[in-house]
């Protein structure tokens, strides 16, 4: 174990830890001082010769971003080691003990142009635990690095689920263990997904791609109807090989399992992903990881409203939750194929499949309006103002008003042949 001190909610609880100190401090010495910078391999990016306007100051006056680097099991397990030791010292010098992490805060967020997604800047904070209002999370966030470095140690991979369930009675709710992964990444200078803790299954996959899995081989032109799924152990495939022309990524699991059952890459060669709306970590990652191996573009068939270009952006631009590890989460440059604001007169869709805007809904669009990804693509824009306009909005689905199989046999193929996409 790495922790000194366990609370949960009304008692303080002591682990033995001197035999597992004592042996960290004589075998890495040189993190007795490391107590402003516990993941030595975080990247700091200069931004002083970018032209983003939100960003933060370093001391010396150049304007930096903090990114996190892959790392192995053995370099993860040294990064919670060194955090151990400099706990250590901060109790045996009677002083309590106080946590050194980057700050996630929204204030700390920044869109990076050139970079084309979302990034964290350097503010930092701390998370102390003589602070009555910290020690609670303090005490988590050891917590979470004891068991971090356990299941490290093991060479296994748990759920998020499995982490809370570990200690219920000091997270009481799993939001709280949770944002500590987060925040435990940051702090060691690795992608959450380096922690070994993973969220369950979400995404799919089916066509023309296959690969190995942690030894396994996989074949996703023949795993059924359903296809694959996204496995959360990113880490764990190799060897990735395909004959695609393209990756069709969807929105909706009702679209994708169309595709799915009328075989739609063997006529047309692709991959077919879905992460059923909001994407997860892992689908995240495996669409960057293949669309980037692969060097195939992505086209996105998602609803003609402004929460289907939210996911989007999310793929494409990252989220704010996760901003220090966008690198390995966002797919820049996703072609909008469908189902767009044009296609709902331009296919004559049915009014009664038309579907009013909301004032939310409005608001909502209006606000992407003001998105540094929509105000780069002209195309996007006019797209975007059509539907504010219009005040119409539709979902995929609402092309099965020509027949079931109108998406596979009409609507993609005639988007495909004629390149309409933007």
């Amino acid at each position: 174990g790495c922790v000194i001190v366990a609370v949960g909610n009304t008692t303080t609880t002591t682990t033995t830890a001197a035999d597992y100190i004592t042996s960290a401090i004589k075998s890495n010495p040189d993190a007795i001082d490391s107590t402003k910078n516990f993941g030595a391999k975080t990247q700091q990016l200069s931004l002083a010769e970018l032209k983003s306007n939100t960003t933060t100051m370093s001391a010396d006056g150049k304007k930096k971003i903090v990114e996190v680097v892959e790392m192995n099991s053995t370099e993860v397990i040294e990064g919670i080691e060194n955090v151990a030791v400099v706990v250590a010292h901060q109790v045996l010098a009677k002083q309590g003990f106080q946590l050194d992490i980057p700050s996630r805060a929204a204030s700390n967020q920044i869109y990076v142009p050139e970079l084309d997604r979302i990034v964290l800047g350097d503010k930092r904070g701390t998370r102390s635990f003589l602070n009555v209002k910290e020690s609670r999370k303090a005490a988590i966030t050891t917590r979470v690095l004891q068991l971090l470095h356990a299941v490290l140690q093991k060479r296994i991979h748990i759920t998020k689920r499995d982490l809370f369930y570990t200690d219920v009675k000091l997270f009481v709710d799993q939001t709280d263990s949770d944002g500590v992964l987060d925040d435990v990444a940051t702090m060691i200078g690795c992608t959450r997904s380096n922690l070994h803790v993973v969220a369950s299954d979400k995404g799919l996959v089916v066509g023309r791609i296959s690969f190995f899995e942690d030894g396994d081989f996989i074949d996703c032109t023949k795993m059924g109807v359903g296809g694959k799924a996204i496995p959360p152990y990113i880490d764990k495939i190799e060897n990735i090989q395909s004959d695609a022309e393209f990756i069709l990524l969807v929105e909706k699991e009702a679209a994708y399992m169309r595709m799915a059952e009328d075989r739609f890459y063997q006529k047309y060669p692709c991959i077919v992903i879905t992460a059923k709306g909001q994407p997860d970590v892992a689908s995240r990652m495996f669409l960057s990881r293949i669309a980037s191996e692969l060097q195939i573009p992505v086209l996105a068939l998602v609803d003609s409203d402004p929460y289907g270009l939210k996911i989007l952006s999310v793929y494409m631009s990252g989220s704010k939750n996760m901003s220090y590890d966008s690198a390995s989460l966002t797919t820049p440059d996703i072609k909008w194929l469908g189902l767009r604001p044009s296609d709902l007169n331009r296919y004559d869709l049915p009014e009664q499949c038309r579907l009013k805007m909301t004032d939310n809904d409005i608001k909502t669009g209006k606000e992407l309006l003001q998105e540094s990804f929509i105000m780069k693509n002209p195309e996007w824009m006019k797209e975007l103002q059509k539907m504010v306009k219009t005040k119409e909005k539709a979902e995929i689905q609402a092309l099965s008003s020509f027949g079931f199989q109108y998406v596979t046999e009409e609507y993609l193929p005639r988007k495909l042949r004629e390149g309409d996409w933007i």
